[in-house]
């Protein structure tokens, strides 16, 4: 078993975050061994591991979104499946499907269940958006409860277990865009874009070079549950709490205080569901870094990745260029933080 393992059980306080900071720090090298660049995206895929929240990644093919996932499994020693999500792909192939079998010993038949690739650790939906709707639906009970029912039974999935589905922003026939109760589930919409061009020549000598170096293992899974605990039991501040709460409320055109902007360019706001990730978020941002409480910066730091999907436009802010993280942005600088007199 791995130092960090035996760790949360041994030490309390101030040393638990310590320790939860170097395993951050061992898995972001041990990451490094593979991935160059794009170094917001990994430190966001890792804080929500620690939060126990699913990702939406988007980005063009070739971004390396899969080799980071499978890099992040090998070395917190956690079993990878990935699906290829296609027009055909049905929702028995996500969860499984029970077949008839023969003992051949006594002649007799029966019904088994035969486990579906959601039956593990990390699932990677790569191109969720490829897949017709019912499918992408077969997700909705595993990433909200942990578990798969097929033919009335359930199943329980193993622990811990995180979605990162990925979709591709370009060639967008024949596509079908996540419905927003499903984007909901996701804890971080994350854009993964072009690497600089000093990375991408960095990249394209590592790939064509000789093979990289093996990643180790630095944890394991029963080490990442024992840190979720750890992440929720991190304090925060009553007026950091409120201000999260406002932050996401103000984002809603029918909050009775909301700002101009919002009901220029806004047709829905952001759910609870956001306030319980900003803040889940921030925990485990906080956390991570080595601090033993919530900061006003870990809930800012967070705060696109847990809206950016929770927030539609109208058509206006479509039509004069207005993104959701063109919104989320005017919010944080707009909303007063705690302490401020325009605090509501």
């Amino acid at each position: 078993m791995s130092e960090s393992a035996t760790s949360p059980a041994r030490v309390n306080g101030a040393e638990v975050v310590a320790k939860i900071k170097s395993g951050r720090e061992r898995i972001l090298s041990e990451v490094r061994k593979v991935i160059i660049g794009q170094e917001q995206v990994v430190d966001d895929v890792i804080t929500a591991f620690f939060a126990g929240g699913h990702c939406l990644i988007t980005g063009v093919p070739g971004l390396a979104k899969t080799l980071l996932i499978a890099s992040l499994g090998r070395a917190m020693d956690l079993d990878f499946r990935r699906v290829q999500f296609t027009p055909d792909l049905m929702p028995a192939d996500i969860t499984g499907t029970e077949v008839l079998e023969e003992d051949r010993t006594t002649g007799k038949r029966a019904m088994s269940f035969r486990q579906g690739p959601v039956f593990t650790n990390i699932l990677l939906a790569d191109e969720i958006n490829r897949t017709p709707p019912k499918t992408q639906a077969a997700l909705l009970e595993a990433m909200q409860e942990g578990q798969a029912t097929v033919a009335g039974t359930t199943y329980p999935l193993p622990k811990p277990f995180f979605v990162l589905a990925t979709q591709n922003p370009i060639e967008q026939e024949g596509t079908y865009p996540l419905p927003e109760v499903q984007q909901d589930r996701f804890m971080f919409s994350l854009v993964i874009d072009y690497l600089p061009r000093s990375d991408e020549v960095a990249v394209i000598n590592a790939t064509t070079g000789a093979d990289a170096e093996a990643i180790s293992k630095c944890m394991d899974g029963q080490d990442l549950l024992a840190y979720n605990e750890i992440v929720r039991q991190i304090p925060i501040a009553e007026p950091l709490l409120a201000y999260a709460v406002r932050l996401v409320a103000n984002s809603r055109p029918s909050h009775p205080k909301t700002l101009p902007f919002i009901t220029e360019n806004v047709s829905w706001g952001a759910s609870v569901r956001a306030s319980h990730y900003l803040v889940l978020g921030a925990k485990a941002r906080a956390v991570l870094a080595g601090r033993p409480c919530v900061g006003l910066e870990d809930i800012q730091s967070v705060a696109l990745p847990v809206l950016r999907h929770r927030i539609v436009t109208n058509f206006r802010a479509e039509s004069a260029g207005v993104k959701s993280d063109d919104v989320i942005r005017r919010l944080l600088a707009e909303v007063p933080p705690p302490g401020s007199k325009l605090a509501l």
